[in-house]
């Protein structure tokens, strides 16, 4: 099985929730990055959240999950990235005219250790948050 086909079948299931249980903690108004998520959820790459984005319903606030650069990033389908812009620009957040966010004013910096232990996750800082 070839990464990319490894990174897709671990990121269903248990793994999918996990990523989807975290991302459902990110507030209107802000975004996280693919590898921001992935440090949380811990034993899960940047891939794999995205491979779970690409599969979410709207129960999940996907549109929330943008690239390390503050861009959205293309989706298979090509039909994602204009419904995702309008959905971050109604919640507020602005695009440069390179199409980037500023992560600096609107990134999430993931939930509280209070949250993280209830839910099962390493309480332990991620880079983000040091």
């Amino acid at each position: 099985m070839s990464r990319s086909a490894t990174d897709a079948w671990y990121a269903s299931g248990p793994m999918q929730e996990r990523i989807y249980l975290v991302v459902r903690q990110i507030p209107a108004g802000k975004v996280s990055t693919y590898g921001d998520i992935a440090a949380i959820v811990g034993e899960c790459t940047a891939r794999m959240v995205g491979y779970a984005m690409a599969a979410a319903n709207d129960t999940v606030p996907w549109h929330r999950v943008i690239n390390a650069q503050g861009k959205i990033s293309p989706r298979g389908d090509g039909g994602g990235e204009q419904i995702q812009r309008t959905r971050l620009e109604e919640e507020g957040i602005g695009f440069s005219s390179e199409g980037k966010v500023n992560l600096r004013l609107v990134r999430w910096l993931g939930p509280s250790t209070e949250w993280k232990i209830e839910n099962g996750f390493d309480p332990a800082p991620t880079w983000r948050e040091k």
